[in-house]
């Protein structure tokens, strides 16, 4: 059964508030309470379990009294429980909503793989790298390692979100990691691919003119955007089910290191045709995924929304009358 573990510290006008509040949802379970016992913030420790179905509802009520600013709230996935009747009947209550995404839990999750440290750029760089060595040797394997590098998924989704809450800061921050990140990865690619060429270092199949990977990337078209598009919806919803084998599948699938690269590589080479079709696919990739993200984030609530709705109209299983 789908549960999670919230500890609190709330200040000592605020408890019997919380605990009524807490105490009357058939959804929360294990609830204790420790007067005065927390410290830093010092307060009064509560602790609980709270069935998944329910935790937005509670989490909404708990910042509704403004727990969050005045105490704190931490959240933690129970991997394993063993209950009894009571939680059963909570379940029974929930019916679909048993399985809701936990939306404070997939935010924390967007906002944790956007973040922007120096080894955001670094692994961008470190990919596009990767990149170059596989358009020069035509290696697809190199390629796919290259995507696998790549962090710039976290900022997309992160710049999703951004929109999503019409949060402006997340959006510009987002964006400005993106471009800074991809244009110095393409700056250091492009100074690696000179040596590259200054050394005669490419495959002489590349240096011939038999670019099969580098054609690849530079062609957009319509597989293009349905490939971006089926990526930005299984992105959102790994990270909404926290499923990391289905998120490493969105890194493999989507050309934005790749294009990146052959970016640098093509204007290294004097090849700008196939400069200006990788930009294109840069840009294809990246806006499609930031809409896609959206919408498919904002359909996830919607839907849940309304499963809700129609599940606060429907009579309880096994309710008289």
């Amino acid at each position: 059964m789908d549960m999670i573990h919230v500890r609190m510290v709330s200040p000592p006008d605020l408890t019997d508030r919380i605990v009524v509040l807490l105490a009357g949802d058939p959804a929360v379970l294990n609830l204790i309470v420790q007067p005065g016992r927390a410290r830093h913030p010092d307060g009064d420790a509560i602790v609980c379990d709270v069935l998944t179905g329910a935790a937005n509802d509670v989490l909404r009520a708990l910042r509704a009294v403004h727990l969050d600013s005045r105490g704190s709230i931490v959240i933690e996935p129970v991997d394993m429980a063993f209950v009894g009747g009571a939680a059963e009947a909570g379940a029974r209550r929930l019916g679909a909503l048993a399985h809701v995404p936990v939306w404070e839990e997939v935010e924390a999750r967007i906002r944790a793989v956007g973040t922007y440290a120096p080894s955001f750029y670094l692994y961008l760089v470190v990919a596009g790298l990767i990149g170059a060595v596989g358009i020069v040797t035509n290696s697809q394997i190199l390629i796919v390692a290259a995507m696998v590098v790549g962090p710039e998924y976290g900022a997309i989704v992160g710049v999703a979100l951004g929109i999503d809450r019409r949060d402006g800061r997340r959006i510009r921050t987002g964006l400005t990691a993106l471009c800074a990140g991809f244009l110095l990865a393409i700056a250091v690619t492009f100074l690696f691919a000179l040596v590259i060429r200054g050394f005669g270092f490419e495959s002489v199949a590349f240096r011939q003119g038999v670019r099969p990977v580098s054609e690849l990337i530079d062609t957009p078209d319509f597989f293009s955007f349905a490939v971006a598009g089926l990526a930005g919806v299984v992105g959102i919803v790994s990270l909404t089910e926290a499923r990391t084998s289905a998120l490493l599948g969105v890194f493999i699938s989507v050309t934005t290191i790749p294009a990146a690269a052959d970016i640098a590589v093509s204007v290294a080479f004097a090849s700008w045709r196939s400069a200006w079709g990788s930009l294109l696919q840069l840009l294809v990739n990246i806006v499609v995924l930031i809409v896609v993200g959206t919408v498919t984030l904002r359909g996830q609530r919607e839907i849940w929304r309304r499963v809700g709705r129609r599940r606060a109209g429907a009579p309880v299983a096994g309710a008289g009358g």
